[in-house]
């Protein structure tokens, strides 16, 4: 063999290498893209040639996402690929396992709402899509756990359990101000917003409750951000709460209709959402402190329907002591204990009430809800209820 026939197949070889995967690498990145910012939400697209399964799952200390294509390999380059303002970077790597590796470098938690599969179509081929709720800059939320999807496996932190042993600890309540940030939430007669209203309202009753001595409190938000629905649930969640209380006021067409009202989980609410928890992949702490990953399918569904039912009649029981304290104080609606669906109200373990403080759309109650004294009258009544709900609680588990 001549030295330029060496030399030619030694190029061949070279191209070859170049232009084609190497064996068990079937597919190929070949473009990130970053779809438009709507609010929080983001979207990442990601170019392929062939199908593949992907694996997506959350990092924290620093935050990341990472997506994990076994059988794939990169025709795009780091430097070509996209920034934007909430990205630190986009790193392409490998596995052990020789799957090509996605990390995307983020400046604040996330949570992974979905992502999916779109086939080759309008000039496309095969694209990935994943879909990224960006959590607002506060280190108040820095407890929350965020979703895992795909193959991964949902992790939340075990609530802390307690022991004979262990000193006796306050009960935390969780207070979540309704709306903030970019949902500025019901607007009242005069222009004023419920989201500035709940947050007030919020304040004062941590306020009141940490006057007391008797418990821990802590607030889903403490200043106008906006944070998604089930993230205000799942911090409640992962700090173990022993209450939770969702702060609302409300508007209605007819400028006449005034007076309080609060909420619980509704049976067909809490069905539908026992549901959806019973087909999780991961069964570790669905109920706090009860690992179901071994129960059957059978098991499962009764304990997750007895925690559920268990935590309702708590929540159940706090509303009909709240209502009982505000009617002392203020104008309530009729049937002022409702039942509703609310996504808040779905922890499956935290006893869970939403205040409806009033209308915003009655012009005098809208009034009175601007005015700390009022508001401080609300304030009162709820620690009340608070001191008999959890009185009667020690009493029931003493006995």
């Amino acid at each position: 063999m001549t030295v330029f026939r060496r030399i030619f197949l030694f190029l061949i070889f070279i191209a070859a290498t170049a232009l084609y995967p190497r064996q068990g690498e079937c597919a190929v990145v070949q473009d990130i893209r970053l779809g438009a910012q709507s609010g929080s939400t983001v979207r990442i697209v990601i170019d392929l040639s062939e199908q593949v399964d992907s694996k997506i799952f959350p990092l924290t200390n620093p935050d990341r996402v990472v997506i994990d294509l076994p059988g794939t390999s990169f025709s795009v380059k780091e430097s070509d690929l996209p920034k934007r303002d909430y990205l630190n970077g986009i790193r392409l790597g490998k596995t052990d396992a020789s799957a090509a590796r996605i990390v995307l470098e983020l400046n604040r938690s996330v949570i992974i709402k979905k992502s999916f599969t779109l086939t080759p179509q309008s000039g496309f081929q095969w694209r990935l899509v994943v879909d990224l709720e960006l959590m607002a800059k506060t280190d108040n939320l820095k407890q929350v756990t965020p979703e895992w999807y795909d193959n991964s496996v949902a992790e939340e932190k075990k609530p802390v359990q307690q022991t004979a042993e262990q000193p006796k600890v306050k009960p935390l309540i969780v207070l979540d101000p309704g709306h903030g940030g970019k949902d500025p939430g019901a607007i009242g007669v005069s222009g004023v917003y419920e989201k500035h209203l709940t947050l007030a309202m919020a304040k004062q009753l941590r306020e009141l409750l940490e006057k007391t001595g008797r418990y821990r409190v802590k607030l889903t938000r403490e200043t106008d951000i906006f944070i998604a629905l089930y993230a205000r649930r799942r911090f409640a969640r992962s700090v173990n709460a022993d209450l939770f209380i969702s702060i609302h006021a409300d508007s209605i067409r007819k400028p006449e209709t005034r007076g309080l009202s609060v909420y619980t989980l509704s049976e067909k609410a809490s069905d539908k959402e026992a549901e959806k928890l019973a087909e999780s992949e991961n069964k570790v702490d669905l109920i706090a402190g009860i690992d179901l990953s071994g129960e059957t399918q059978e098991v499962t569904d009764i304990l997750i329907d007895l925690a559920r039912r268990e935590t309702n009649n708590h929540s159940s029981y706090f509303a009909e002591k709240l209502m009982t304290e505000i009617r002392k104080e203020i104008t309530v609606l009729q049937n002022s204990h409702r039942f509703a669906g609310f996504a808040v109200l779905k922890s499956p373990d935290v006893p869970s009430v939403l205040i409806e403080m009033g209308y915003l759309s009655n012009k005098e109650e809208e009034k009175l809800l601007r005015q700390a004294p009022y508001r401080e009258k609300l304030a009162k009544a709820s620690v009340r209820a608070i001191d008999s709900y959890f009185a009667e609680k020690h009493k029931a588990n003493f006995n």
